[in-house]
């Protein structure tokens, strides 16, 4: 049989139990008789509590020392779920990234992969043993230096190294029986969904879905790797991600997808003139910030001015306001205004391009729940909105109950109570 790939979440490989369960899963694959490349993520919350450490050392760490310590993590658990298969009586074979042949450009903390090179890894597989590599890191092709692929990159190695060694799929394991259509900690009735095409989940991944990163489903597109996420703490089968979904079998909505790391700055009173929208979205590209929705009002016919609002991680707001503040003397701008008490609410459904009234139904559900509703933002298979932080909860339940998504049965489970 061919090669599987299978990436294990922080939750999977939590604690001694976990990895002596997570290396019985392997093995029973292994002799199955596939060759068999695992990519394990750090144990738990362990990143969370190297970066405490490392505030609590330096205020703002070096970014190059910081992915040094970070990859620490990935390292323990790849040798921890080793030594656990050598007691099932399987040889495995644990390599860093660098070692597995992951290349990286020189950006610390949210390194992009630019080539994979998995020599190390096919003679490995080529001897019997299984390959055991750690998630998230990688190595500069310019600098040598160890860099991350920025939170839920394991997912990102998962998939690339399945790309590199044709696999034949690449298996997520998380804390959930697969990909659902809403948060099972909000909708607790919410239904699993056994097929999920490419672009309904990056729709989904964007509007913050945590089953899976952004950049790993991209990357099984461009290679057409077919993703399998299941749970690692049961045997249910779980929801395929790929290109092969029967437009017979397409449900109008796929599931509601809510996000609460966003920010929305707002630049009051900026002129109207060409080349001023410009002058802002170049000067936040410069900073690498990516921005999310963008709204700019009528321009005033009394002041000849507009309102530009745009959304953005929360961790850049500090470094958007910063440089944008540089701009007013050169823009003319009248103030910034900077809101942290908001969230993304998103409704994904490649079916909905073909179904009119998809909008209005969203909406109306919405305002019977009393969400107010801040921001609009479309694509040809989703419908995002920005309102009141506090009312996330209650928008992504009104849409789910007006679109019918609950299963038959209360099925959602999450095992290990983090949803990764």
């Amino acid at each position: 049989m061919g090669i599987v790939v299978q990436k294990y979440g922080g939750s999977s490989v939590a604690d001694a139990a976990g990895i002596k369960r997570v290396a019985q899963r392997i093995v029973a694959t292994k002799r199955a008789g596939h060759e068999v490349v695992v990519v394990v993520s750090a144990m738990g919350d362990s990143t969370d509590d190297l970066i405490e450490l490392a505030k609590e050392v330096s205020p703002l760490p070096q970014d190059r020392e910081l992915d040094m310590l970070l990859t620490a993590g990935e390292r323990i658990s790849m040798a921890l779920v080793a030594m656990a298969i050598a007691n099932s009586g399987h040889e495995a074979r644990s390599f860093t990234g660098s070692q597995a042949g992951v290349i990286t450009d020189n950006a610390h903390g949210k390194a992009k992969i630019i080539d994979v090179t998995p020599g190390r890894i096919e003679k490995a597989l080529g001897q019997g043993y299984i390959a055991i590599v750690a998630g998230f890191q990688g190595v500069s092709q310019d600098s040598k230096d160890v860099t991350t692929l920025g939170r839920g990159g394991s997912d990102t190695t998962a998939v690339a190294l399945a790309a590199a060694l044709n696999a034949d799929v690449c298996e997520i394991f998380t804390d959930v029986d697969g990909v659902f259509t809403a948060d099972p900690r909000i909708v607790p009735t919410a239904r699993q969904l056994p097929k999920v095409s490419y672009e309904e989940m990056l729709e989904l991944a964007a509007c913050g879905a945590k089953i899976l990163h952004l950049r790993c489903v991209e990357y099984a597109r461009r290679y057409n790797i077919p993703i399998h996420v299941r749970s690692s703490f049961s045997a249910r089968e779980g929801s395929w991600i790929n290109s092969k979904v029967d437009e017979m079998e397409q449900a109008i909505i796929s599931g509601v997808a809510h996000d609460r790391s966003e920010a929305k700055v707002t630049v009051v009173g900026v002129p109207d003139k060409v080349g001023e929208a410009a002058r802002i979205f170049e000067t936040l590209s410069e900073a690498e910030i990516n921005l999310d929705m963008i709204v700019q009002n009528i321009s005033a016919a009394s002041t000849g001015r507009t309102d530009i609002s745009f959304t953005l991680p929360r961790t850049d707001g500090q470094t958007a306001m910063t440089a944008l503040s540089r701009l007013k003397g050169e823009v003319g701008y009248e103030q910034l205004l900077y809101d942290d008490g908001i969230g993304k609410v998103s409704l994904v459904g490649a079916g909905m391009r073909s179904h009119p009234g998809i909008s209005a139904k969203f909406f109306a559900a919405l305002a019977g729940a009393g969400v107010n509703i801040e921001m609009i933002s479309t694509s040809e298979i989703r419908i995002s909105v920005i309102v009141e932080e506090g009312m996330v909860d209650n928008a992504v339940a009104a849409a789910h109950d007006a679109f019918d998504l609950a299963g038959d049965e209360i099925e959602a489970v999450v095992y290990g109570g983090t949803g990764r």
